[in-house]
């Protein structure tokens, strides 16, 4: 008779370890930088042309309003006392207006030629990618190309003060971190702004008419060459309702006046803008059909 030898019993097998959950903040900041860098690797040829290309204007205004016009007003007048000059004054105005510029085009256009021109929008709408965080890649990317101009134009202020007045420690203002966390809200706002535009324009024709109806009448009056505290209340009611009126005097005053005397105003609107158009391009890219 022959024994049978019992078979081992077989013990359970350990289950495979659960992967950690990844939140869906993580996902869309993650997904964002994806988009950012697909950007940045077509921006990072063209560096030099967005800078140069978003000089032109501010250096016009610098030399017609600040060292032509500017001459004939006086600190004190139509401008408050503790600046040395109208060029001075202006300086943080023109910050503020070319990196509005350069935010608002180069976003719009970005997006509009993948929509319209190369096809290949359709492509990026395809990708399991969250519409919050196309937003985001598509506007950080804007936000880039406003500070890289913005910068320059630092630059080119920087200069100028040292020329015009020779004080070398009032030059250096533009560069504290208040001065550069207005810059990079205000960035936020019109590059998110491009986004939008973006997303619905019909043809190249239709961001010229954007542009020469919003950009261009906010550029003159979005307190970049005057002081709104002078203006009548009928027309205050306007220009305080331009987001790049409290960018201006924002950056004038983290240029200028000690940190007690600052606007803190400026931040939270500036703030609840990007979120509110961050909200409205999200919406768009979820509802896109091209």
């Amino acid at each position: 008779m022959l024994l049978q030898t019992p078979e081992p019993i077989a013990s359970p097998s350990t289950p495979p370890p659960i992967a950690p959950a990844v939140s869906p903040i993580q996902t869309i900041l993650e997904d964002s930088l994806t988009v950012l860098w697909g950007e940045w690797l077509d921006l990072r040829v063209r560096v030099t042309q967005v800078v140069a290309s978003g000089l032109v204007s501010p250096l016009i205004y610098i030399v017609a309003f600040g060292l032509g016009l500017g001459s004939s007003i006086r600190p004190g007048t139509a401008i408050g006392g503790e600046y040395n000059s109208y060029l001075e004054f202006i300086l943080p105005g023109m910050v503020a207006l070319s990196s509005m510029a350069i935010s608002f085009v180069g976003t719009t256009f970005s997006i509009c030629g993948d929509r319209l021109y190369t096809k290949t929008f359709e492509e990026m709408l395809l990708m399991p990618v969250h519409p919050l965080a196309l937003h985001i890649g598509k506007a950080s990317a804007g936000i880039v190309r406003g500070l890289l101009t913005a910068l320059s134009v630092i630059l080119v202020a920087v200069l100028f003060v040292v020329f015009t007045s020779g004080d070398v420690t009032r030059a250096w203002c533009f560069l504290n971190p208040l001065f550069l966390t207005v810059l990079v809200l205000n960035c936020a706002v019109f590059a998110s702004l491009g986004t939008i535009a973006g997303l619905n324009v019909k043809s190249i024709e239709s961001v010229g008419l954007i542009n020469n109806f919003l950009i261009v009448p906010m550029s003159f009056l979005g307190a970049t060459f005057f002081d709104p505290a002078t203006l009548p209340v009928a027309l205050k009611a306007i220009v305080y309702a331009l987001p790049l009126t409290y960018t201006s005097i924002g950056l004038r005053a983290a240029a200028y006046q000690p940190l007690s005397a600052f606007p803190w105003v400026v931040i939270p609107v500036l703030l609840g803008v990007a979120i509110v158009l961050a909200g409205i391009g999200a919406y768009q890219f979820a509802h896109q059909q091209d």
